[in-house]
């Protein structure tokens, strides 16, 4: 059986790799007829910012976006024509049953899933930093982050509460400006000023018309003056949390971020808690779908590789739909990201486990 095995895993990853080398260039095509006029257009930008710093980075987040597809369109293609060479009929005449058919479909995908999971959450995110930066320089001209936010809160620690009515992001200015520190529930200190502005050469925040409080059991003691240069445990980056792109975060960097905005009183994280559990799920699916196509693909049909073919590619359009709309649901106020992540794994692993049944029979 050793030399079957190593037969099939070879033509399981051959045939992945394959699908996978055809969808590419595809899409790299596609991308070049819809932004070759931009690239012209920009006197300053080199054919090797456009090959390197974009297109091989392009290319590796959609191997990344496509590898389901491609696995999942590869595994059809091949054990079909294992079974309209009638190869799986002999296989089935040497008393060779359905689960240990399995076993090397299952090493391919178990290969294919270490390398989705190591890119997902440590190669993908530092490729998609450097094509954004590149999208964001040469291609598009607005910014990701708004231009100001409003009424933003902020925890520092258990403590320490701020408070900014507005802030612009540009000017990196902003005004009633409050931040207050208690023991318990009882206010020990507050400082307030009209106006704030960041001054990034020397790394502090400039106070204008401030005033400090600070409250003792008997009395109350106030300062206040004019301009005030003072540091806080927080710079602008932290007022915009909320537009700060999880796709170009890695996994450990995503993890310690959610920490710290859950302790600062971050009131929705789903979407980052999303973009985290995703990494794992897809790769997972590498199981799930492996033997969906195997089950599908097993048996010999009238109408060959092509009904396989098209079942495979409306399960898959199915659970890509269902993918992304659990996404979005996973990332509202209040839903459980994990659950919406894996459900549209527990679905097909549950059609899966039902065709799997049937293929033992």
């Amino acid at each position: 059986m050793k030399i079957l095995d190593w037969y099939i895993l070879k033509r399981y990853l051959v045939t992945f790799l394959f699908t996978l080398l055809i969808l590419i260039p595809i899409a790299v095509a596609i991308d070049i007829a819809e932004k070759i006029d931009k690239f012209l257009r920009d006197e300053n930008l080199t054919f090797y910012e456009v090959a390197v710093d974009y297109y091989v980075n392009f290319i590796i987040y959609y191997a990344n976006t496509f590898m389901p597809l491609a696995l999942f369109i590869g595994v059809i293609l091949f054990t079909s024509r294992l079974a309209n060479n009638t190869e799986i009929v002999a296989v089935n005449g040497s008393q060779v049953s359905f689960t240990r058919f399995l076993f090397p479909y299952f090493m391919g995908a178990t290969i294919v899933c270490f390398v989705a999971l190591s890119m997902n959450h440590f190669f993908v995110p530092t490729s998609s930093k450097v094509r954004k930066a590149f999208e964001k320089k040469y291609l598009k001209k607005k910014k990701y982050a708004d231009k100001s936010i409003k009424e933003f809160s902020l925890q520092l620690n258990d403590s320490t509460y701020v408070y900014l009515q507005r802030f612009d992001l540009k000017r990196n200015s902003g005004y009633n400006f409050s931040t207050e520190i208690y023991d318990g529930i009882q206010l020990k200190q507050q400082l307030t000023a009209d106006n704030i502005n960041w001054k990034e050469k020397d790394s502090v925040f400039k106070l204008y018309n401030w005033k400090i409080r600070k409250i003792f059991k008997d009395r109350d003691s106030i300062f206040s003056g004019t301009s005030l240069d003072t540091t806080f445990a927080f710079t602008p980056k932290d007022f915009n949390y909320k537009n700060i792109l999880a796709q170009e975060m890695r996994s450990p960097e995503l993890i310690k971020f959610i920490e710290i905005s859950k302790s600062r009183g971050a009131k929705n994280l789903n979407v980052y808690l999303v973009e985290l559990y995703k990494r794992t799920s897809l790769p997972v699916a590498c199981y799930i779908l492996t033997l969906i196509a195997v089950a599908l693909a097993y048996k010999k049909k009238r109408g060959g590789i092509g009904l396989n073919l098209a079942l495979g590619i409306s399960v898959m359009f199915v659970y890509v739909f269902f993918l992304k709309v659990a996404e979005v649901l996973g990332g509202v106020a209040g839903a459980n990201a994990l659950l919406n992540v894996w459900v549209p794994n527990m679905v097909f692993g549950a059609y899966a486990i039902y065709l799997y049944i049937n293929g033992r029979k």
